[in-house]
């Protein structure tokens, strides 16, 4: 399978996004709501429909930066959100991306990831961190049948992740949406 751009793109035409769920989900919400630094630089890489980019930018977060390898979800969160910057909105591969940021967040990027790709992944997120810089976010606590999703467990996922990051949270959520209820883990990495 060719997790590429033309596999995405015609997962949004055919309208076979199950992951999305139309808002931002609540483990994001409540950590979003606790941050009082409106000029963080922020990067939301494989961001679909980017519900979380909007609920960010209409909180007032406006140094926040989109990358999705289909033009397609980038125009629907456009189409929502007209003010939000084109220069910011990123259509590419995060792999290749260069920047440095105090905040990177994960929703179901890491999922839609050939699982190969994990190790790299967790390096290229430290190496897009300010020093101090977290990665936060939601990845599933499930097994999937074929993918994507990918699913794991915590166990392996902190394979990846302690090479590059101090663990500040890694624990299952508490206020998953409830068809994700017990299935997701929830976490706040800081690079050292």
């Amino acid at each position: 399978m060719n997790l590429d751009k033309d596999y995405w793109s015609s997962r949004y035409q055919d309208q076979k996004t199950g992951w999305d769920v139309g808002e931002i989900t609540t483990p994001l919400k409540d950590y979003f709501d606790q941050i009082n630094d409106k000029d963080l630089k922020i990067l939301v890489p494989g961001a679909g429909n980017g519900y979380e980019v909007e609920y960010l930018f209409n909180q007032g977060f406006k140094n926040v930066t989109v990358i999705d390898l289909s033009e397609l979800p980038l125009q629907n969160l456009k189409n929502r959100i007209p003010d939000f910057p084109d220069s910011r909105l990123l259509c590419g591969d995060f792999f290749t991306h260069q920047g440095k940021y105090d905040l990177i967040v994960e929703q179901t990027f890491f999922c839609a990831l050939d699982p190969a790709m994990r190790p790299d992944y967790a390096k290229k997120m430290s190496e897009l961190l300010v020093p101090g810089g977290k990665l936060a976010g939601v990845l599933f606590n499930t097994e999937f049948e074929g993918g994507p999703p990918f699913g794991g467990d915590k166990d392996e996922y902190l394979t990846y992740f302690l090479p590059y990051f101090k663990i500040k949270t890694f624990e299952n959520c508490y206020n998953s949406i409830k068809p994700r209820a017990e299935r997701e883990l929830f976490m706040i990495l800081s690079k050292p």
